[in-house]
């Protein structure tokens, strides 16, 4: 009797190595590969995220009416955003470990929920405090949704493709981000100030709707369902901050660089959509129709960088693809900030590169971070590093804001590029995990 496989048994790597045709080939065979649960969890983190960029963005685009209204300073108009990041890694630390304990679908339901109820409420607050106290409170939602909807899916995806499906993923946070400029241009174009900055907030309402069909439509990796109910040490903080011995290998070190790259990667990040908003209305003096129209650059090359970055993260390598978007993030920051004044078409022109590179960094994360950690512990681990990266890296927009009356908007905002640096050197302390199945 012949052992010969039938055609059907053969791996699609294999298969493509004899010339043939698989799902898995072609621009969306990532997406064929999914199958369709891998499909429906794909669409609720894509929504999820894209909705937790809308509510983020709400703070950034309203930043010059809120210190208008409220009679802020550069400092205080910062500190909403550190709050928000810092809370952020708590929120993104809990989230974790709910995904490892209760399943991811259900942590990412809590977590699209408490950020959609508390931008809401931002934009009944009476004064500068309760607003503050009340972003802190979305930060905590803000935080874990983006790590528990990224191990969602890369539990579906392929080692093949799980570089360019976590980066379309990350894709949808520059749709959130055109979401949110569209809604700030219509707004603040038909309402007054001491009001648009409040219909925004409210508008933060949209993704309680996600929440209904994700509780109906979407269900967690059949692998990571057996891993949660079999192992004692599911969602501990412990493990992941455990040395290494003779006998094992333990995740400290991984946990320790995984944190420092995450603080670089998004102090430059955060610096940059914190602050751009107002550095072209007051520094550049663009009206609100013209902040919107160079956002579009910016925002169109973060959309095709995020692309283009889970691309590369799945030809080069998730170490490569980082650092090369590292060095080329700072590289633009200084260029951006250093455009001489009046030249504002050049500034238009360099949007789309800094968009792009500034993005593109972010397309390998997904995969990589899900890759670093085992199943038991993959939610607290990326949970918690990439959050407290979040939370340290959140110093950079308050600097900025504490400095730019001294130094100038565009000069404060250098620290941004020193964010990439730090990210370019945490990568020495790390492994390369390409082609890493996720068992």
């Amino acid at each position: 009797m012949s052992t010969t496989p039938p055609p059907q048994a053969l791996s699609s790597d294999a298969r493509s190595g004899r010339g043939e045709r698989t799902a898995e080939d072609g621009a969306f065979g990532w997406l064929r590969a999914l199958g369709p649960r891998g499909r429906r969890a794909f669409a609720g983190a894509f929504g999820g995220y894209a909705l937790d960029s809308y509510d983020y963005f709400t703070l950034p685009l309203s930043m010059v009416a809120l210190a208008a209204y409220f009679g802020l300073d550069s400092g205080q108009t910062g500190l909403f955003t550190t709050v928000t990041l810092v809370v952020s890694a708590v929120g993104g630390a809990a989230a974790g470990v709910f995904a490892d304990r209760v399943g991811r679908v259900r942590a990412l339901m809590i977590t699209v929920i408490t950020y959609a109820v508390f931008t809401v409420a931002c934009g009944f607050a009476p004064n500068y405090e309760t607003l503050l106290v009340f972003r802190a409170f979305q930060g905590l939602g803000f935080g874990g949704e983006w790590a528990v909807g990224a191990i969602l899916v890369a539990e579906y995806a392929s080692a093949r493709h799980r570089g360019r499906t976590l980066g379309a993923v990350q894709s949808s946070w520059a749709v959130g981000w055109a979401l949110a400029a569209i809604v700030y241009t219509l707004v603040f174009s038909f309402a007054g100030d001491d009001l648009a900055w409040r219909v925004m907030f409210w508008t933060g309402a949209l993704p309680a709707l996600l929440v209904v069909w994700l509780r109906r439509r979407v269900h967690d990796a059949p692998q990571a369902v057996a891993v949660r109910e079999q192992s004692p040490q599911r969602g501990s903080f412990v493990t992941i901050f455990r040395p290494g011995t003779a006998d094992a290998p333990g995740l400290l070190r991984t946990t320790v660089f995984a944190g420092l790259l995450s603080t670089g990667v998004q102090g430059g990040y955060y610096t940059l959509a914190t602050w751009i908003p107002t550095y072209l209305k007051t520094e550049r003096g663009l009206s609100v129709v013209g902040t919107g129209g160079y956002l579009t650059f910016l925002i169109s090359g973060a959309f095709l960088g995020y692309l283009t970055g889970g691309y590369l993260t799945d030809r080069l390598g998730r170490r490569r693809n980082i650092w090369l978007f590292a060095v080329l993030s700072a590289v633009c920051v200084l260029a951006y900030a250093n455009i001489p004044g009046g030249a504002n078409t050049l500034l238009l022109v360099l949007g789309f590169p800094l968009g792009f590179c500034m993005s593109a960094i972010f397309s390998g994360f997904g995969s990589y971070l899900s890759e670093l950690y085992p199943t038991a512990v993959r939610g607290t681990g990326q949970g918690f590093t990439y959050n407290a990266g979040r939370a340290v890296g959140a110093v950079f927009p308050t600097l900025v804001g504490f400095l730019a009356d001294s130094w100038g908007l565009g000069g404060a905002l250098v620290f941004g590029a020193a964010g990439y640096a730090l990210a370019a050197a945490a990568l020495f302390g790390l492994p390369e995990t390409r082609g890493k199945e996720l068992a």
